[in-house]
């Protein structure tokens, strides 16, 4: 067996399996990652969301989990996948800037939004690691459904901690 080719997704990004597998990473603060796959057809989605609401002006719509959310699961739905066979794993919503004072609470906002949509689908959660003030790197095998998921440290752990260890996750061949 031929080792999955990997794939960065960035923040306003979303993948959908096509014809072939990859190891999907992203790295997530209060930014939260939907992963779908499909039990029978061995296929995955993710997205990687911002904020959890459209605008109703902004262009990028993929940033927004109301709407990155359903796309990655219709996407899925027009490649063969029915929604009994779909399961959703949920990642992110840390509040990441926890020790300054703000009333937006980006993280718990999207961590709701996300619940929602899946819950309107009737998708089950099968694996969830939302919230907490630390930042979270996850890789998700679209062909397994499978992720593995790190921990980023916080600023106040050690200055160049983030760094370092970003730096290593990127060395060691994980980030490509």
């Amino acid at each position: 067996m031929m080792p999955l080719s990997k794939h960065m997704l960035y923040p306003a990004d979303i993948y959908v399996d096509g014809s072939s597998s990859r190891i999907v990473s992203t790295v997530l603060g209060s930014c939260i990652s939907v992963c779908l796959y499909d039990t029978v057809l061995q296929k995955g989605a993710i997205n990687h969301f911002m904020l959890p609401y459209w605008n109703g002006i902004d262009l990028d719509v993929m940033k927004y989990g109301n709407l990155s959310t359903i796309h990655i699961l219709e996407e899925l739905i027009k490649a063969g996948s029915e929604y009994k066979n779909i399961v959703a794993k949920v990642y992110g919503g840390a509040e990441v800037l926890a020790d300054r004072p703000t009333n937006f609470h980006i993280g718990q906002r999207n961590i709701q939004v996300a619940h929602e949509i899946l819950n309107e689908f009737q998708i089950p959660i099968i694996t969830e690691s939302t919230g907490g003030k630390k930042g979270r790197i996850i890789e998700f095998n679209t062909q397994t459904g499978e992720v593995v998921e790190r921990f980023v440290h916080g600023r106040n752990d050690n200055p160049d901690t983030r760094k370092i260890d970003w730096f290593n996750y990127q060395k060691s061949g994980n980030g490509k």
